[in-house]
């Protein structure tokens, strides 16, 4: 569970991935894994991410603000302790609401195409029809969802250094800085030119890479695992919860209420056997114990333990969006290519018809058919063929440096999709054996207290003697 105490940022330590664990203490999520350095030597990959120094956010102490309005929102102190020198103050700090955050995010994925920015919790839920979202179960569920949002971003060695993100946590005028951000990003794409210019049944959201690279097909492998294993976990342990703690007792799998139930059955059994009603009475409190147990651990430990599987989905999803548009980067190479291969060969065709020699030209009826079609509209004098050529020549000379860009671009694109899906990996470890640390705390402590309260009543029921 996530420390609320002050001292959040307290006992930390950073080590390199390449260790064999990482150094979580206390079920701080906020050790997180461990960062290479770039002053590390001998680390010279440049397919390897680089930190440049460490980022630790907490996101704590929701309010809710002009709470006698319609306008009524809730707002959350983001804090920080940072070595990077982007940042004006090791500990900046502020508070930010949910648009802010949904700005932030919708910003880092328009800035940084190629990296993982994590996906926000959905605005869009029950509690927000029916006016419950201010209740301090779903802010505090909020708080936990935006918590690890942005630890997702400080763990990233690209994402923790960007100028948005520094304001996020100092900029005292942040709608202010929001606005001169929207009007002068940090950085743009450079312009597709020529691409912007082609069809759309160019670029086709709908075509495959015809040469798939390996790599990256083992990476897609890996996510569709990955999320494969979630999802069913997911689904085994809200089948736990529901049999365990559904909060219906009529449904007849509500464990919590079965031990309840029998606690009052055993406790009306002892005002009937007068001779044994105190111990009956201490057995019956143990049920009740014990059945108070379970709906605690369903809330601190289960619970939980579900909204984090399902952020790691949203998370996994996020990491296959820029898989996607790796993609589409190698398709927009592959068909520009062909495109370029289908203009060069008109220009051809073309030439070979006022060389006279069209017969040897070898492109077959397509090329004779748009012939007699240019021979109806006119277009078939060598004058109206050359001024054809010349255009085409411009086009060729337009599409063979769209061709170079889009091919610096793809293999640009793969390298930081190569390091991205390392830093990916060192995420999802690090938030693997948290969640699974939680699971196991939580599930000692359980069984710990219910042995304590089992222990006690044993021999008070090994006291009782029947007399035959």
């Amino acid at each position: 569970m996530l420390n609320e105490e002050e001292d959040v940022f307290d006992s930390v330590t950073w080590e390199s991935p390449s260790a064999t664990a990482y150094d979580v203490h206390d079920h701080n999520p906020l050790s997180g894994p461990g960062f290479i350095q770039s002053t590390v030597e001998g680390n010279d990959d440049p397919l390897q991410p680089k930190w440049e120094g460490y980022l630790i956010t907490a996101v704590r102490d929701p309010v809710k603000e002009l709470a006698e309005t319609k306008d009524a929102y809730v707002s959350y102190l983001v804090s920080a302790k940072t070595n990077l020198p982007i940042f004006s103050t090791p500990n900046p700090s502020s508070r930010r609401r949910f648009q802010d955050f949904k700005f932030l995010r919708e910003h880092l994925v328009r800035d940084f195409p190629a990296c993982v920015v994590p996906a926000l919790p959905d605005k869009h839920r029950l509690e927000y029809i029916t006016g419950d979202r201010f209740s301090p179960e779903f802010m505090e569920r909020r708080r936990l969802d935006l918590h690890r949002f942005l630890e997702r971003i400080a763990r990233h060695p690209i994402l923790q250094r960007s100028t948005l993100l520094r304001a996020f946590f100092e900029s005292t005028e942040w709608h202010v800085y929001m606005h001169q951000h929207v009007a002068h990003p940090p950085s743009q794409e450079a312009s597709a030119g020529i691409i912007d210019n082609l069809s759309d049944t160019l670029l086709n959201a709908f075509s495959k890479v015809r040469k798939p690279d390996e790599r990256f097909l083992a990476m897609r492998e890996d996510a569709d695992k990955f999320e494969e294993g979630t999802t069913t976990s997911d689904r085994l342990y809200n089948r736990i919860r529901n049999r365990t703690s559904d909060g219906n007792p009529e449904s007849g799998e509500d464990l919590t209420a079965d031990y309840h139930d029998l606690a009052v059955a055993v406790q009306g059994l002892g005002f009937l056997e007068s001779g044994i009603t105190d111990p009956l009475n201490h057995f019956s409190n143990t049920l009740l114990e014990f059945s108070a147990l379970l709906r605690h651990l369903t809330q601190t430990t289960t619970d939980p333990l579900l909204m984090h599987l399902h952020s790691l989905l949203t998370y996994s999803h996020a990491n296959r969006a820029v898989l996607k548009l790796r993609d589409q980067k190698q398709l927009d190479f592959e068909e520009l290519s062909d495109y370029l291969s289908g203009v060069t060969a008109e220009r051809d065709r073309l030439s070979a018809v006022i060389s006279g020699h069209a017969g040897s030209s070898g492109l077959g009826i397509g090329a004779y058919l748009k012939d007699r079609v240019d021979a109806l509209r006119g277009l078939d004098d060598d004058r109206s063929r050359v001024e054809k050529m010349k255009k085409l020549d411009t086009k060729i000379k337009e599409l063979q440096d769209a061709v170079t860009t889009a091919h610096e671009t793809s293999d640009a694109f793969n390298d930081a999709t190569l390091r991205e899906q390392t830093i990916f990996q060192y995420a999802k470890e690090a938030e693997m054996k948290e969640v699974l640390g939680d699971l196991a705390d939580g599930q000692i402590e359980f069984y710990k207290a219910a042995m304590e309260e089992w222990d006690r009543v044993i021999p008070i029921i090994q006291r009782i003697r029947v007399d035959v």
